[in-house]
């Protein structure tokens, strides 16, 4: 197995990412609030199956990547640009696989959608296709609740203010929050947080919620147009059991016939929001069978 460090770059940005092993590439996006040390346990796991693993910084979580305090170049559907100029990149003319959790498993879904070629599977964890979160919001309005803090970040100043307060303190109550009873480890929320400190992060990773809630943008116009359009990404989703962010009912309102080459749910009991952290070895089986399966 080989361990390293690699940089992808889009346009003029620049982004850093680990990666571990060889043979067909297996492209892991983080979340928030995470970085691409959340997928410590999986790159090893997947370079011992034969793959070559890798987990980039993504937009904005890093001063090389973040350009202009622009917005709008932090919506969804821009970062999906970013991953499919990676599965370029890194395929070298073959499709990959995709893994997304959180942010990752929303930009994995719009990438699948805007150029399915380039994937041949996707594994999405935490995060359930949007056209079932709409129909799960109204079903479990329990969701609004668990959602309040998208609108809290909407609070430009004041929000950023309040996140790093106390050592960014509100970053631990959102672990805790989400993933109930889970002892992470203490210097992996020491690396998160040296992450976040650095220049413009925070900004950066708040403005993936004001682009996305942004009803104005042209982007935000077209993901409305795509919410229900089929996928023809063979899809694996992920959800814990004890998720305080995303309700895990609402992955029980997929519109299966959508994922026009299949879609298979896993609910882990036992485990929340950062289901791929709290249980490794059950979820690093799930991904290695999942992408045999896929090969």
């Amino acid at each position: 197995m080989t361990k390293s460090e690699l940089e992808l770059t889009v346009g003029d940005h620049r982004f850093s990412a680990l990666s571990s092993g060889t043979g067909e590439t297996v492209l892991c996006l983080h979340g928030f609030p995470d970085h691409a040390r959340s997928y410590r346990h999986q790159l090893p796991a997947l370079a011992d199956a034969g793959y070559r693993a890798v987990s980039p910084t993504l937009r904005g979580y890093e001063p090389s990547s973040q350009g202009r305090r622009h917005v709008p170049e932090y919506h969804p559907l821009q970062l999906a640009a970013d991953a499919i100029e990676w599965a370029r990149e890194l395929g070298g003319g073959e499709p990959i696989h995709l893994i997304g959790h959180d942010w990752g498993a929303l930009v994995a879904y719009n990438a699948c959608l805007l150029a399915p070629e380039l994937f041949r599977s996707a594994t999405t964890i935490a995060v359930p296709p949007i056209h079932a979160f709409e129909v799960g919001i109204r079903r479990y309005p329990v969701q609004l609740r668990n959602s309040w803090y998208t609108i809290f970040f909407q609070l430009r100043g004041l929000a950023d203010a309040v996140v790093a307060a106390r050592d960014y303190a509100f970053i631990e109550k959102l672990w805790r929050d989400w993933s109930p009873g889970w002892a992470w480890e203490p210097e992996e929320m020491t690396s998160l947080k040296d992450t976040l400190r650095q220049p413009g992060v925070l900004w950066s990773a708040l403005a993936y919620y004001r682009a996305t809630l942004n009803p104005f943008l042209a982007d935000s116009r077209r993901s409305s147009e795509m919410i229900r359009q089929p996928n023809s990404v063979p899809t694996l989703a992920i959800t814990g059991a004890l998720d305080g962010c995303m309700d895990t009912r609402i992955y029980d309102c997929v519109d299966q016939s959508l994922f026009l080459n299949g879609y298979e749910m896993a609910r882990i009991e036992g485990a929340g929001h950062f289901v791929h952290q709290e249980k490794p070895d059950e979820i690093n089986r799930l991904l290695i069978a999942w992408l045999a399966k896929h090969d």
